[in-house]
Parts: C-alpha cells; structure tokens; sequence
C-alpha cells in the first residue's frame, strides 16, 4: 500500500514539474503591455524590481496577463535574452486589434501569489481557430522517456548479471562458513568430553 502511494505522489509531482517547466501556447490578441514594481526581500534588505507585463484577450473574452522576463541560463534552460525586443513586439502588436497570435510560455496563472505564465515567443498566426502541434513537447517527453528506459534497462542488467550472482555467492560462503562452524564446535566438545572421560 504504501509503494502505491508513494509511487503515485511522484508521478503527480513529475507531471506537475512537466507541466510547469515545459512551453505552451495560446491563441489570444495582445490589448497592451504593463510594468509592475515588485518588491522581493533578500537579507532583511527590501529590493525593487520591474517586471514587464503582456496584456492579452482570449477569443471567449477572457483575458490573460503573461510576465515577460528573460531566463538568461537559469532554470528552466530556455536561454532567453530578448525580452526588451518581445515587449517591443507586443507592443506593435497591441495596436492591431485584428491580429492574433501564439503566445509560447511556461509556467502558471496564480493570483493568490501574483504568478504569470512567462512568455517565450510570440508568433502571429491567421485566426482564433489555428491548431498548433506541440512538436517540442512530443520530442522531449520522448528522448526522457528513452533515457528513463535506459537507464531502468541498465540497472535491471546489472542486478541481474553482477548484483545477484554476487549476493547469492556471498550466502553460498557464509551458509559454507557456517558449516565449518558447527563441524568444528561438535570436534571441539567431543575433544573435551574425550579428556574428561565422558562418552
């Protein structure tokens, strides 16, 4: 019972990691861009920070608020230096009412604690309606889950080829040492027993 439990708490925080770390895209028009001033505390010390924000609209009429921040070569390993030049982006394309676009991000909406999605790219596309692959997506899920095969496959090998010949040889010893033990008790009693004159 308790492997089941645990087994399924680390694939939800595993799909959950996934979830968060790897992109996704939505088709929404960009009405405006924001900075916000956030306020972060490192060492008693209060630091101020600008955040820039990408206002959009989806085709429902719900709206959507995306941070635009570079990742640099922190995590997640998206190596994104542009953000002026998206903001400069979003920024044209608020003007054009008719545009939609793909907005690529990564991340999770919170507004208990003021999280934003963090966009990535940002591509026009011809409508509300453009379905698009997640070919990136698909092709790392599949070389992890590769790498995971592989990696089960050469453990299981090794139990199997040098682990376990290895345990079964050791129990093989002791089962013989311990033998020899009770071979040489029963000597050494009958020795003594020889000596007191004892049958």
């Amino acid at each position: 019972m308790f492997k089941w439990i645990f087994g399924l708490l680390a694939f939800f925080i595993i799909v959950l990691f996934f979830h968060y770390t790897l992109p996704s895209r939505d088709i929404v028009q960009i009405v405006g861009t924001d900075i916000k001033r956030t306020d972060l505390k490192k060492d008693s010390t209060k630091l101020n920070r600008d955040v820039r924000l990408i206002n959009a609209k989806r085709y429902n009429g719900d709206v959507i608020v995306y941070r635009n921040e570079d990742t640099g070569w922190g995590w997640p390993p998206y190596f994104k230096f542009d953000s002026s030049n998206l903001a400069a982006e979003a920024q044209a394309l608020a003007r054009e009412e008719e545009k939609w676009v793909a907005v690529e991000h990564y991340g999770w909406r919170i507004k208990v604690f003021s999280m934003f999605p963090n966009t990535l790219n940002i591509e026009v596309v011809d409508g509300p309606d453009t379905k698009l692959f997640p070919w990136f997506n698909i092709i790392i899920l599949t070389v992890l889950t590769l790498v995971f095969l592989f990696i089960a496959r050469s453990i299981l090998a090794f139990k199997k080829h040098i682990l376990d010949p290895f345990i079964k040889d050791i129990g093989v010893r002791v089962e013989g040492a311990g033998e020899d033990i009770t071979y040489a008790r029963k000597k050494i009693k009958n020795r003594i027993k020889g000596l007191l004159g004892r049958d």
